[in-house]
């Protein structure tokens, strides 16, 4: 009774919050949700700050289809009780990019095994899954969580999955390659090594694919 009472508290100000030119922006850019109040994420993260963070609670809203409740979820979990079983079972239940991002800034980033989560993920056969790992290891690079290198030759599919057609798959390869190169030169030299058959190629996106990575690398090391 106490969590139902609660989320009708959270659901209310959801709706008093509600942006219904936010929500239609976001479903006309294939962000599909059951309900959406299209209530910003600072409102969200306010929203948050009312409750006690509770694991039952955070459950009970990352099952519930509402784009405000499972973003609260990732805010609301307590960081010291969230399970490796937990991460690996929302993270195959994530619906699309944003809650992607959002739980691996607010939650997936700051488990103490978020490494080894990484190095699983991103040679996961899911391709979902994948992305995921790859936008995980890019928060714990740019945070400087991740306390080893990550070796792009130990990874099955990321070359495959930065020309990929699937958008969000080969979006976030190749964010995990641009930061995955700035360990060390020749790591990068590795990375562009692998991509220089589409240097010259006829298809324009694999061309800009080859020409990002390699001016971003350029850039970084000659600066």
């Amino acid at each position: 009774m106490q969590h139902e009472d609660t989320i009708r508290d959270i659901r209310r100000r959801c709706r008093m919050a509600m942006n219904g030119i936010a929500s239609a922006s976001m479903r006309n850019h294939g962000l599909s949700y059951k309900l959406n109040f299209g209530v910003d994420i600072s409102k969200i993260k306010d929203i948050a700050a009312r409750y006690t963070p509770d694991a039952e609670l955070a459950e009970l809203l990352w099952q519930d289809g509402t784009r405000e409740l499972k973003i609260l979820a990732t805010l609301l979990y307590p960081v010291d009780g969230f399970t490796s079983e937990a991460a690996n079972r929302w993270v195959a239940q994530i619906p699309n990019q944003e809650i992607r991002e959002q739980v691996s800034l607010n939650l997936f980033q700051s488990l103490p095994f978020a490494g080894k989560l990484v190095k699983e993920w991103i040679n996961n056969a899911g391709e979902d899954i994948r992305t995921s790992g790859y936008w995980l290891a890019v928060r714990l690079m740019l945070t400087k969580k991740q306390t080893e290198d990550i070796c792009v030759e130990t990874l099955s599919f990321v070359f495959d999955d930065a020309v990929s057609g699937q958008v969000s798959l080969r979006n976030a390869a190749l964010l995990f390659l641009k930061n995955a190169g700035k360990q060390s030169p020749a790591e990068a030299e590795y990375i562009i090594k692998n991509l220089t058959k589409y240097k010259d190629s006829d298809d324009a996106v694999l061309r800009e694919i080859y020409d990002s990575l390699s001016f971003e690398f350029e850039f970084y090391y000659d600066r």
